[in-house]
């Protein structure tokens, strides 16, 4: 009676590339075309809406849009030359469940063994674990066995603790969705909640240069 599509905004971002499946999607309205199809996300710029009602055939698509503000929760960007220090500093000071997201399986080891040395509770997942180790560290998180979970974004959709009380950000994102995706993992319980990116000079010069090796530019695109 009802196709629904969640976290819709994959099929603009990765369909294309990453994951062609997602762009099939619409085929299902061939087979039953009566059939209403309902798309949800998060996170969906008028640009990725636009392709999300193209990619699943929807001419006649009502968008329904909640506001992006959440009062309860505080956004903070902190200028830090020791980011694990702070971090390590933040976890100690509270019992509070949490995510330190971070952008490689690196950095997640390294950071996660850091808090573990100085007596926090902590998990890690990343995409380079077995199905089995990912789903042991989540509900070991989810039961509070382990308080924080040190994560790349691998962490991500279908993870909805409501009592998650900070996220913080060991590197910065690669896109502000990515980073109002992941932000927003705190507080779903209505009551106070933070996220604090950790930004330094490197991490600037990082982004510039991934962004130069990612996209080509303008004249090279035909």
């Amino acid at each position: 009676s009802l196709l629904v599509v969640d976290e819709a905004h994959c099929i603009s971002e990765w369909g294309h590339d990453f994951r062609p499946a997602f762009r099939q999607i619409s085929k299902l309205r061939q087979l039953q075309p009566e059939v209403p199809i309902l798309a949800l996300t998060a996170t969906a710029t008028k640009q990725v809406q636009s392709d999300i009602i193209a990619q699943l055939a929807m001419p006649k698509a009502v968008v329904l849009e909640a506001p992006f503000i959440r009062e309860n929760l505080q956004y903070l960007v902190r200028h830090a030359e020791n980011k694990i220090t702070e971090i390590i500093a933040l976890c100690a000071q509270t019992n509070e469940v949490g995510i330190v997201y971070c952008q490689t399986r690196k950095n997640v080891k390294e950071v996660a063994r850091q808090l573990v040395a100085n007596g926090i509770s902590c998990g890690i997942y990343h995409g380079g674990m077995t199905a089995i180790e990912r789903s042991q560290m989540l509900k070991d998180w989810l039961s509070e066995k382990r308080r924080v979970m040190v994560a790349t974004n691998a962490f991500g959709m279908g993870i909805d603790k409501p009592n998650v009380r900070f996220v913080l950000h060991y590197d910065v994102p690669a896109s502000p969705e990515a980073y109002f995706q992941e932000a927003g993992r705190a507080g779903r319980d209505a009551a106070a909640a933070y996220a604090l990116l950790f930004f330094n000079e490197a991490d600037l010069k990082g982004l510039a240069e991934q962004h130069i090796q990612r996209f080509p530019a303008p004249e090279r695109v035909l």
